[in-house]
């Protein structure tokens, strides 16, 4: 599982995941597609294409599949979970603000060049409760976002299931599982340090810059 960004066949967001008290439960979860090539590991820089005029970051938790599955129950989920890793969706809101308006897809505004950085992976034995994780995210030394996934709406186990449903899910695919308040703008030039941290202790960081 440690070579999930070269193997990996497609990565799903999950988007307004994160509870909100001013914001509303969807339904069921918002996924979307975003492919392997805005995959960037630790050493890579986050290059924001020319077209794009307004970029957010988001810090999330992935979850990297270990097996084929279709039409998985919740509670059988966890069989196919792999490992983890710490990532950034990184969305172009010039693109998707105009997307979301007109009912347009959100292709373009997700899945650009550079535009899921992750960490190194993070092995099952290394996490002790998935739904118990603090997460956080630094813009040049300011700390700009921090969450928990038992904050989210659906957690990984239900995203798994749903995405099952319509999809077969395969080895190394990566869900990422939505951000917690706080995203905003990045530009060139900026440097992002994020964490994942479990009771205290941090299980992995990653730093990128902005070009």
């Amino acid at each position: 599982m440690e070579n999930f960004t070269k193997n990996g066949k497609k990565i799903l967001g999950a988007a307004l995941n994160y509870q909100n008290p001013n914001g509303s439960k969807p339904a069921d979860p918002v996924l979307f597609l975003k492919p392997s090539t805005s995959y960037i590991t630790e050493g890579d820089d986050i290059v924001i294409p020319s077209v794009l005029t307004n970029v957010f970051h988001e810090v999330e938790l992935g979850v990297v599949i270990s097996d084929h599955c279709r039409n998985v129950s919740v509670s059988d989920a966890q069989k196919y979970i792999g490992g983890y890793c710490l990532g950034l969706d990184l969305s172009a809101m010039c693109e998707l603000t105009s997307a979301r308006a007109n009912g347009f897809p959100w292709s373009m505004g997700k899945g650009f060049d550079t535009s899921n950085p992750v960490s190194r992976f993070i092995h099952l034995n290394e996490v002790n409760d998935l739904h118990n994780l603090d997460m956080y995210l630094n813009v040049n030394g300011v700390r700009k976002q921090c969450g928990n996934t038992k904050d989210l709406i659906y957690n990984s186990f239900e995203l798994i299931s749903y995405a099952s449903k319509y999809m077969t899910l395969e080895p190394y695919d990566l869900i990422m599982t939505g951000t917690p308040k706080g995203a905003a703008q990045i530009v060139a030039g900026d440097i992002i340090e994020a964490g994942l941290c479990e009771n205290g202790t941090e299980l992995v960081k990653m730093i990128f810059k902005v070009k």
